[in-house]
């Protein structure tokens, strides 16, 4: 996880899986976006980089299925929430969003995605003064 989050240049976004591959693959994606990325490995975890860096966060991008007593719905309604000023991406290869699942405004990907369907919804999702310089085309 990166601890040095430098609130002055490209906007920040926080990876949450459980999978370290799939997460690494994630925020690389968002690394060729513009973004610079935080990770978290369950819903916990990504609640302290949440609190520590909320001011710098513009996009969270979460599984839904991970270890612990919460999933990344929960994660997704809670930072909506709290955090009314970060976009939200929802990612899951097994699970469907149901009619309550989902903030309003948030995205759903279904695994495996693309980088190209990964830019698709983040040029829909984030706002354009929180857009990265490559999103911005």
């Amino acid at each position: 996880m990166m601890e040095n989050v430098d609130h002055h240049t490209s906007p920040c976004a926080l990876v949450v899986d459980d999978d370290p591959l799939i997460r690494m693959n994630a925020a690389e994606m968002l690394a060729d976006a513009g973004f610079q990325t935080l990770e978290a490995s369950h819903v916990e975890e990504a609640l302290g980089v949440l609190r520590q860096h909320h001011p710098a966060i513009v996009l969270l991008f979460t599984d839904v299925q991970m270890p612990g007593a919460q999933d990344g719905f929960a994660l997704a309604r809670h930072t909506a929430a709290h955090w009314p000023h970060i976009s939200i991406v929802v990612a899951s290869g097994r699970a469907r969003p149901g009619p309550e699942d989902m903030p309003e405004g948030a995205r759903f990907v279904g695994k495996p995605f693309s980088a190209e369907v990964v830019f698709h919804h983040l040029k829909e999702v984030v706002p354009d003064e929180h857009k990265p310089e490559p999103l911005r085309v």
